[in-house]
């Protein structure tokens, strides 16, 4: 088990009703106990920042290379964000995950991709700048694409209804904390594939 640095051990959390686990930062408000979340996510809000983490598990993309994977998935969140316009997407790094820390043994191919995306919460006009970070975990085996999502605001704009929640209590997630769901991430249940 990892340890915080504050000496105490960090516990897995159950993700789809058990069937996987993670690592998810502590602190971390569960966003299906506060409104309907689609049965393929698991969505966590921080309690004083605009960030969240998404795990998703969606259809696997066969006609999609592996090294392309990531870019297709991040246009297609771009796409839910309505920030397909020119400019509003940036993609700045594309890394594979080695695969020698990763707990997720069942993936053919995993990497993570940064960049960011000026998009608006809610369909307002206030546009604010998100660092988006993925993580993706192919499981051709299980037809399955796991996508998992650090939304990470980095500027918020006075006019979006995010910069109330915009908060400086409490510290933001980082990167190690993204880095250490993704290392952490589990299979324990093949049968959620069907």
């Amino acid at each position: 088990m990892q340890r915080a640095g504050g000496g105490s051990a960090l516990q897995a959390r159950a993700l789809f009703g058990g069937s996987f686990s993670a690592v998810i930062p502590s602190g971390a408000s569960d966003v299906s106990e506060l409104r309907k979340i689609p049965d393929n996510q698991e969505v966590f809000a921080h309690p004083h920042t605009d960030q969240c983490l998404i795990v998703e598990l969606l259809e696997y993309q066969a006609q999609v290379a592996d090294e392309d994977a990531a870019r297709f998935h991040f246009e297609d969140v771009a796409g839910c964000n309505q920030a397909l316009e020119p400019g509003a997407l940036e993609v700045s790094g594309v890394a594979a995950l080695p695969r020698a820390e990763l707990s997720l043994k069942e993936c053919s191919c995993a990497c993570m991709l940064t960049g960011a995306q000026r998009v608006s919460k809610f369909n307002e006009e206030a546009k604010n700048t998100v660092a988006i970070h993925l993580g993706l975990f192919r499981l051709p085996q299980f037809s399955t694409d796991v996508l998992v999502t650090f939304n990470d605001p980095q500027s918020i704009s006075p006019h979006s209804s995010s910069a109330s929640a915009a908060d400086t209590r409490g510290e933001p997630w980082t990167l190690l904390d993204f880095q250490r769901l993704l290392n952490t991430l589990s299979l324990h249940d093949p049968g959620l594939f069907g």
